[in-house]
């Protein structure tokens, strides 16, 4: 394996559990009722484990948004031609993606990997590229990328991670881009957990019954062809991945190496974070799940990881847009910890123990 992996993996230790137990300590004495933030006080004291924190802040966000060309949108997997990937990108580029709008809201920045489009994209200031290949093979005839490749994505994703926490970084979000990333997703699920390609598979883009059939048919015929070893991590992600899945593998192994909390998007970003978890089980303390996807093997990957997720938008777009959205929750969960009064600073008298009360 590559030593800079190793050195990343080797890097994420457990939760900070004194910065948790002081977490919880505060915010037992903050002026509301104990547990009346529900999932919000989880997750705050999630967020003090991760970051060493106590009182964690959440100022600096990014959504690095991995984009890469699939060899199998050739087989018709996909409702859209595979050159819409480089289009979106440009129109990330100019800021009139959904994410962007997103991003813009919650105060990210957007960054956008080149992992691997087919074709080379004007310069752009805002355009990092780290082209693995020109797209990957057909993994419907054979691996999608060499193991090699796969070790250089996850790399490149834990470089743009480190590089994105020396500007600053408390959050970071996942986002993709890439025709032909829900076939190899649910390859990706239907590889790990042994469910048949059709409980795993939905309609990507929007394919009809036909198209629909077509792509588990191929995914099918990619999982004889391929025999990913299930036991083996990369070797799921060099059969049946993409260069983008495999840059997000990285950015989710970089962060929590760094001890950043990690908002995963929908589909395509939880199949990396699978692969991640299923390459090193403890990086999922770091995760936290955005939003319940539409596509139906997206829930089946959040249950294999025990996440539950913040939202439920029926959101099936990808590029990183439930992950924004969730980002003003988890920032939400920080404020209200680190913000709010306790009793004693407020004067406000603490919770009578009616059992005492005389009568």
């Amino acid at each position: 394996m590559n030593n800079k992996i190793k050195e990343t993996i080797a890097a994420i230790g457990p939760l900070n559990a004194i910065a948790s137990e002081a977490a919880r300590q505060r915010q037992g004495q903050l002026t509301k009722p104990t547990g009346s933030l529900g999932r919000l006080e989880e997750l705050a004291l999630k967020l003090a484990g991760i970051s060493g924190q106590a009182r964690p802040h959440i100022k600096n966000k990014a959504i690095v948004m991995m984009a890469a060309d699939h060899g199998v949108a050739s087989n018709g997997v996909s409702a859209y031609p595979a050159e819409v990937t480089a289009q979106m990108v440009l129109n990330f580029l100019a800021g009139g993606a959904a994410i962007n709008v997103f991003a813009r809201q919650v105060g990210a920045r957007v960054v956008v990997v080149d992992m691997g489009i087919a074709s080379d994209l004007p310069t752009h200031p805002s355009l990092l590229v780290r082209k693995v290949g020109y797209g990957t093979h057909n993994l419907a005839v054979g691996p999608a990328m060499s193991r090699a490749q796969a070790e250089q994505a996850i790399v490149v994703g834990i470089e743009v991670v480190e590089a994105e926490f020396a500007k600053g970084l408390d959050l970071v979000g996942t986002g993709d881009m890439g025709i032909g990333n829900t076939t190899s997703s649910s390859a990706i699920v239907a590889a790990f957990t042994g469910l048949a390609v059709a409980d795993v598979t939905g309609r990507g883009t929007g394919l009809d019954e036909a198209g629909w059939l077509h792509k588990i048919s191929i995914i099918e015929q990619a999982l004889r062809v391929n025999q990913p070893n299930p036991h083996d991590a990369l070797d799921v992600l060099t059969k049946v991945g993409g260069f983008e899945i495999a840059g997000l593998v990285g950015v989710i192994l970089g962060a929590a190496a760094l001890h950043v909390p990690i908002v995963l998007d929908g589909f395509i970003s939880t199949a990396a974070a699978l692969v991640a978890t299923e390459f090193y089980p403890p990086v999922r303390d770091y995760l936290i799940a955005a939003h319940n996807s539409v596509e139906i093997g997206h829930r089946v990957m959040l249950e294999r990881m025990e996440l539950n997720p913040l939202l439920n938008l029926n959101l099936r777009l990808g590029e990183g847009t439930g992950a924004a959205l969730a980002m003003g929750i988890v920032e939400a969960a920080a404020r209200a910890l680190d913000e709010m009064a306790t009793f004693d600073e407020a004067g406000v008298s603490e919770k009578t123990d009616v059992a005492h009360i005389k009568r």
